[in-house]
């Protein structure tokens, strides 16, 4: 939305940011938003309970299914909540709201948004950061986030054809392709974060160990469960083994 939308009635100069970072207006999209998410869920829920039996797949395993997957969120979610609570003196909560409800990066936003505030002479969170700027610094924030929805709804029609045509082609090559460019997704990421310091190459080590001894006890044991819940696993026993490493250095 213009940044003039939000700063009607307001004081542009003034540093009371929280004035209008909690306006009803930015309440109002960010619950919009949250909305629109779970009627997506509910419509995709629905949706799969009905293909289901298309494709010869019981409904046990589709709940199944369900189930692995909320399990398997509640680990990424802790690190979705540690970033919007490190947001939130900034932005105000609808704003965090919104920002964590779509697709996108929270490093590449904020980023976004202390680029449209130093053009103002301004930084996040310093002495000058004024409503305008917030403002600005939002509505940055909000575009950045948005052509990643943008780019996601033009190019996945065209992947899904060229994905097609591949199948067709050659099964075998589209059978590895979604997995080879998971590992190389997830390859990245850790290999970013191993740089850091010496603390983060130990906390990916421990991770994976855990990891890797969960689905081994879930290999031996027949425990399908363990499997589910082997991501959450790895990243809680991840999380406070940091945070043993943090508190005795």
């Amino acid at each position: 939305m213009p940044y003039q939308a939000i700063l009607l009635t307001r004081d542009p100069g003034s540093t009371d940011i929280w004035a209008i970072a909690n306006s009803p207006i930015l309440w109002i999209c960010a619950l919009g938003v949250f909305a629109v998410i779970f009627l997506q869920t509910i419509l995709y829920m629905r949706a799969a309970r009905k293909v289901a039996p298309g494709i010869d797949m019981p409904i046990a395993e589709v709940k199944e299914s369900f189930r692995a997957g909320a399990v398997a969120s509640i680990g990424p979610s802790l690190a979705v909540v540690i970033v919007a609570v490190s947001l939130l003196a900034l932005f105000g909560t609808p704003a965090v709201l919104v920002r964590i409800g779509l697709i996108g990066s929270a490093a590449t936003e904020t980023a976004s948004a202390g680029i449209a505030a130093s053009t103002m002479g301004a930084e996040l969170g310093g002495p000058d950061y004024t409503q305008q700027v917030f403002a600005v610094a939002f509505l940055a924030m909000s575009l950045s986030g948005g052509m990643w929805m943008l780019a996601t709804l033009i190019l996945t029609p065209v992947l899904k054809r060229g994905s097609a045509t591949l199948a067709k082609r050659n099964p075998a090559a589209m059978a590895l392709i979604p997995t080879a460019a998971l590992l190389g997704a997830f390859s990245m990421l850790t290999i970013a974060e191993t740089g850091k310091s010496g603390t983060h190459i130990i906390i990916v080590c421990i991770s994976a160990a855990v990891m890797g001894l969960c689905l081994l006890i879930s290999h031996l044991l027949a425990a399908r469960w363990l499997k589910e819940w082997a991501l959450g696993i790895a990243i809680l026993v991840s999380l406070f083994a940091a945070y043993l490493i943090q508190s005795g250095s």
